[in-house]
């Protein structure tokens, strides 16, 4: 820090607390926060719940999680290694969400930061890009549970650059250790080394040269994630019980929608690692390039054009990916449907902030007085995505204490007065993991791998609605990933709020083997006019002040 320009500290000091201020509703509201639903609420902090209950949190490889689905396997939810994981274990739900926020945020903008000064925006003068970039870096709206891995790439690419360039500093190999402890391969990390890999056989092409210490570097960073997702490992190696997984089918698309997709998600982005990009950043990235194209920089700016190269073609690559022309491959190789490929688009957040930053620079070189104007759109940039905060953004969603009702459901707990491991519940018109996280043992869930028997049985509860609906029924068969209890009138709908008027009024359900799998309740968020007829009985009416639902009783006759 005492190299820098006083200018560049202050700047610095003022990105951190602007970081904290994002995070601040967090932690002044906790429970009564609004944080993201889809795959987050709905899963992935009920998992971590459950994992630390269970008590099977270092178990084998081999151990099940009786609470859910009659015993899923305890590498379904990840390794031990993960930092997350813990702290769900060691602390309240919403302390450690505002940790782990915390934890991602700061590293995502030291992680940017040290990586433009140091190889791409290296003069003095340009210090208000390289922290202003880290700043809108480290604040977009990133997937929760993904941790470090996507916003954790700047860092890494730091630590290899420098170690490709020849350097020798034990912080490199800190950071490549380090990382693969708040992040996941799968979710970032794999696609980002095998671009490694790509780029370090590129140089060995071009240069003849087989750099082994940057080799090695890779290798190394690739041996630890192994090691730290050995659960994982197992799983794809040496399990050969089939799993939901293997009814995956993603190879869909027209032609002509792959290619409205690649532009949607180039402009747009994806849901799990969003980079609200397309109102500030890309005219500005676009504008660079103009500049380029027009004082003919193709040389002076090959790393900007680039980049942007390849921003264009992983979004292609995501769209296409699911495009129905990749069938006779898929059909050939089953790998192809079980691994999520179309995740090389990961590495956008990476691209488009390294060349939002080159932007940038670009424009101020080759534009008098832009300066102030560089002020502004980072400026600008920061204010999108500070409007982009959760509890902008989800605040007409439930809150974390509204969603998960904890008094309201140890209210039905108490009311059924049995122990909870005695019977199974399912939810209708809600998510399973509310349940879950009230320590239910739920027949119904929310996971992308569980053995495959399991779907055929559970399937053949809801198999007369799947029937009435194609929509559920595609979206059941060839994925499955919500094992839920669907029905025709409801569709993909999984929240209804107790202010809702909705009623289900020809309910289908086959509850023989519901009972045969240890099932005597179900939760349904809205009445069933025909239970009767479904051998369903409702016992009481249950809501809440602090609950976004209110939640009819049913019991299996």
């Amino acid at each position: 820090m005492s190299i820098l320009s006083k200018n560049e500290q202050k700047l610095i000091f003022l990105s951190l607390f602007t970081i904290l201020l994002y995070l601040s509703p967090l932690f002044i509201l906790g429970e009564n926060a609004h944080i993201r639903v889809h795959d987050n609420l709905d899963s992935n902090l009920a998992w971590y719940k459950v994992l630390s209950r269970s008590g099977e949190l270092l178990g084998s490889i081999n151990s099940t999680i009786p609470q859910i689905i009659n015993g899923v396997s305890r590498n379904t939810y990840g390794t031990e290694f993960s930092g997350i994981v813990w702290l769900y274990h060691w602390f309240p739900t919403m302390v450690a969400y505002f940790l782990s926020q915390a934890i991602t945020r700061f590293v995502a903008f030291l992680g940017m930061y040290v990586l433009l000064k140091r190889h791409f925006i290296r003069k003095e003068e340009h210090g208000l890009i390289r922290v202003g970039v880290a700043l809108a870096f480290a604040l977009t709206p990133f997937w929760p549970s993904g941790m470090l891995s996507t916003l954790g790439m700047p860092l890494a690419l730091w630590a290899f650059l420098n170690i490709r360039n020849g350097e020798k500093s034990w912080w490199n190999y800190l950071a490549l250790t380090l990382l693969p402890l708040y992040s996941s391969l799968v979710l970032g990390f794999f696609f980002f080394l095998v671009a490694m890999g790509i780029f370090w056989l590129t140089d060995l092409i071009r240069k003849k040269r087989w750099n082994l210490p940057f080799l090695f570097s890779i290798a190394y960073m690739t041996s630890l994630y192994f090691i730290v997702e050995y659960r994982l490992v197992s799983s794809f190696l040496f399990d050969t019980e089939p799993n939901s997984r293997d009814e995956y089918f993603h190879a869909r698309l027209s032609f002509w929608h792959s290619i409205k997709l690649s532009i949607k998600n180039f402009i747009l982005g994806h849901t799990h690692v969003m980079t609200i990009h397309g109102i500030v950043v890309l005219p500005i990235t676009l504008m660079a390039f103009y500049i380029i194209v027009k004082k003919r920089l193709w040389s002076k700016e090959k790393v900007f054009v680039y980049l942007l190269a390849l921003n264009v073609a992983l979004s292609f690559w995501y769209a296409f990916w699911f495009y129905k022309g990749w069938l006779p491959l898929t059909e050939r190789f089953h790998f192809l449907d079980t691994f999520n490929f179309a995740r090389f688009h990961f590495l956008r957040p990476l691209i488009i902030y390294i060349s939002f930053a080159l932007a940038l620079k670009i424009l101020l070189e080759n534009i008098q007085n832009w300066r102030k104007s560089a002020t502004l759109v980072i400026i600008a940039q920061i204010m999108v995505l500070m409007v982009f905060n959760d509890e902008i953004i989800h605040r007409k969603k439930p809150s974390v204490k509204e969603f998960y009702a904890v008094e309201m459901f140890d209210e039905i707990k108490n009311y059924i007065n049995l122990p909870q491991e005695n019977y199974r519940v399912a939810s209708i018109g809600m998510h399973p993991a509310i349940a879950q996280y009230n320590g239910f043992y739920t027949l119904d869930t929310y996971n992308n791998f569980y053995p495959l028997k399991y779907k055929y049985q559970f399937r053949k509860i809801i198999e007369r609605e799947l029937a009435k609906n194609k929509t559920i029924r595609t979206y059941f068969d060839e994925w499955g990933g919500r094992c839920y209890i669907f029905t025709a009138e409801l569709g993909k709908h999984y929240m209804f709020k107790k202010k809702s008027k909705k009623k289900l009024r020809n309910l289908e359900l086959n509850l023989e083997p519901f009972k045969a799998m240890g099932g005597k309740y179900i939760f349904s968020a809205i009445p069933i006019e025909n239970a009767h007829d479904n051998g369903l009985k409702l016992e009481r009416i249950f809501t809440g002040e602090d609950s976004a639902w209110k939640v009819y009783l049913y019991e299996a006759l």
